[in-house]
């Protein structure tokens, strides 16, 4: 039998400029006494947090920052910021101020405050032992500062697992945040490649959610067996639809770094884009980009973008993700060729053809006008390096079980090979 029900979840939401300024209010509606702030240096270095802190003492509640969360969370240090909120506890509440590095820490810091056992004991299988939560989690409330990576919407908390070169996740309900406060003020000065790298995940998110295996196509499930990603539905093609639209009009206007107001608006509006873009795959899931995504960022060697850290070998998460996704896209086509066309000219308007290379076609020429990295020869992978890559990419079973085309081991050798350059 088929499965005839899906569902949906979404965190509650407060946007607009100076929302962040309310995240004391909001808290003490939840009954919050004392709560742990997580951020990261270079989100604390801008006084953002800060400023947030002060504001949520004014409500009579102490607040604890933590500015150690790293870009790209690894297991160890999602584990150094649990460790520093026992030692600095009790709390009854966490903020996270930041982009999804912050948040996914703070997810992952709510959680194992109030539930038995180890970070590993929560991480996907096969990597980890998927143990669900069970107790409540510490409320949380995601105050993002990037516009991209949505997990301010979701059940995912994502992290490099080091010793295994994999990036992997916790994903349960229980993960999402309580509220989501999206002051698009707070992302308007991010370095030109941060907007650029961070959209493309907007863009993906988008794009993968729509694509996705549509949610009647999965076997029917007992309600236990149901999980937050639940495929394409009606629901989640309407977030993810506007989504497309807005970022078809802003995306490379933000991308600019001269553009004063324009410019500044245009960002506003790719917040926007990414929270409807997060209400969307936070239900209906992610697929082959994403999954490929994760050994690309797990096993980079030496490439370190502009607007980063120096000195520190990153592959940008939304950057690891759309590397691969014109080839992604092209062998999922013929799963739903009018999904991947109706995509494409959501984006460029004026695109014209009807087959596989439309969607791949749109995705490079707007990588390409942003600055995204021609392929994964310009951020240190070469064919010798497929291999590797896709056995990463198997281990996301979770992700890859939403294609509307299930890839085999050989599909994806082809995605990545096809995907060492675009232009």
């Amino acid at each position: 039998m088929s499965e005839t029900v899906f569902t949906y979840g979404a965190p509650g939401l407060k946007f607009g400029a100076g929302a962040s300024a309310e995240v004391g209010h909001d808290l003490s509606t939840y009954g919050v006494t004392r709560a742990l702030l997580v951020t990261d240096a270079g989100v604390m270095a801008t006084g953002h947090p800060t400023r947030i802190a002060e504001q949520i003492g004014a409500h009579g509640i102490e607040t604890v920052v933590f500015d150690g969360a790293r870009v790209e969370p690894t297991d160890t240090s999602m584990e150094e910021a649990i460790a520093f909120a026992r030692d600095a506890g009790p709390f009854d509440g966490v903020v996270a101020v930041g982009g999804g590095s912050s948040i996914d820490t703070a997810k992952a810091v709510a959680l194992l405050l109030t539930n038995p056992g180890e970070l590993m004991d929560y991480v996907n299988a096969p990597v980890g032992k998927a143990r669900a939560p069970e107790k409540p989690l510490l409320p949380l409330v995601a105050v993002p500062t990037t516009t991209g990576t949505g997990s301010e919407s979701t059940t995912v908390c994502v992290l490099d697992v080091l010793s295994l070169h994999v990036k992997t996740g916790i994903s349960h309900p229980a993960l999402r945040p309580r509220l989501a406060v999206v002051d698009p003020s707070l992302a308007v000065s991010q370095p030109a490649m941060v907007v650029a790298a961070s959209g493309m995940d907007i863009l993906c998110h988008a794009l993968e959610s729509w694509t996705a295996k549509w949610f009647g196509d999965f076997d029917a499930k007992t309600p236990e067996q149901r999980v937050p990603y639940c495929g394409a539905n009606p629901i989640s093609d309407l977030w993810v639809q506007e989504s497309l639209r807005l970022l078809s009009g802003t995306f490379r206007r933000a991308v600019r770094e001269d553009d004063g107001p324009a410019r500044d608006e245009a960002r506003e509006q790719m917040a926007l884009a990414a929270t409807f873009a997060g209400m969307g795959f936070g239900n209906a899931g992610l697929h082959i980009p994403h999954a490929n995504a994760y050994p690309i960022a797990g096993r980079v060697r030496s490439y370190v973008p502009d607007g980063y850290p120096e000195g520190e070998a990153i592959v940008p998460h939304g950057m690891a993700v759309v590397l691969t996704a014109p080839e992604a896209f092209r062998f999922t086509f013929e799963a739903s060729p009018e999904r991947h066309l109706a995509a494409a000219r959501l984006l460029e308007p004026d695109v014209s053809g009807d087959g596989p290379d439309v969607l791949p076609g749109v995705l490079t020429r707007l990588m390409r006008d942003i600055g995204i990295p021609n392929g994964l020869g310009e951020v240190g992978y070469t064919e010798s390096d497929v291999d590797d890559l896709v056995a990463g990419a198997v281990q996301q079973q979770r992700l890859l079980a939403g294609a509307p085309k299930v890839p085999t081991d050989e599909d994806l050798a082809r995605v990545f090979a096809g995907s060492m350059e675009h232009w």
